[in-house]
């Protein structure tokens, strides 16, 4: 889950419902100006399902198996959105993989604001001390906003994705053993980490090399972390559920 700072930071207040984890319930928040659209569709993402349906979708951010231990604001279905060109590569990615055995398994694509919100507010709430032996056992927590937290997010402009590989060669389909594991933020999720197996670090290689021959650029801080460079600049971050 790359996060990246951008100028265009404003501050407002997070209003969050009942529901909302009592770590989002903080005052005031940095966030991104969002672009105003009611329905993913009307803000142009494209279903990655639509596109094929051999992606496994597994949106951590649903539910509580993440960093945060809760449901993400903003999540409401368990669908991968991108934009176009995004989601055009990453089929591609799929037909590539699956050739050879194996399946994506996408962890998370487009990201709304409010849930970057909830990030930033998390980060700066005390820390769970079985999320930290988890999730960041190497890390302090206020310093996950320095390279793996921040205010504004690729994912929000639907150019990014999170996600591994499944192994479908013989019998049913199970994650390669890539060491850590999605959202670990610790040095052992960089890419290039030397500490990992050869086994692991050819699964790694794996996942890269897919990746990279259809345009997808890889964030140095986690191995599951990809963006697609097409309409990126142009692209406004939203506020849209995901729904």
């Amino acid at each position: 889950m790359r996060a990246v700072l951008s100028s265009s930071l404003v501050l407002a207040s997070s209003l969050l419902s009942a529901s909302t984890p009592a770590w989002a319930a903080g005052p005031a928040a940095i966030v991104a100006a969002a672009q105003p659209a009611a329905t993913a569709q009307q803000a142009g993402l494209v279903d990655v399902a639509s596109l094929d349906p051999a992606i496994v979708i597994e949106m951590r951010y649903l539910g509580s198996n993440n960093f945060t231990g809760a449901p993400v604001p903003g999540y409401h279905a368990n669908i991968c959105y991108l934009r176009a060109p995004a989601a055009q590569a990453l089929a591609r990615v799929q037909q590539r993989v699956q050739a050879q055995g194996y399946r994506l398994q996408v962890f998370d694509c487009y990201r709304p604001v409010q849930a970057v919100r909830s990030f930033v507010a998390w980060a700066h709430a005390p820390a769970d001390p079985a999320a930290k032996v988890a999730y960041f056992p190497n890390i302090a927590k206020p310093d996950l906003l320095d390279g793996y937290i921040s205010a504004t997010s690729g994912h929000s402009r639907g150019h990014t994705v999170d996600l591994g590989l499944l192994d479908c060669r013989h019998g049913p389909c199970h994650p390669l053993d890539i060491d850590t594991a999605f959202d670990v933020f610790d040095p052992a999720a960089n890419v290039g980490h030397r500490s990992i197996s050869t086994l692991q670090q050819a699964n790694r290689d794996r996942l890269q090399q897919a990746m990279l021959a259809e345009g997808f650029e890889p964030y140095a801080m986690e191995w599951w972390h990809f963006s697609h460079p097409e309409q990126r600049e142009q692209a406004l971050a939203l506020d849209v559920p995901v729904r």
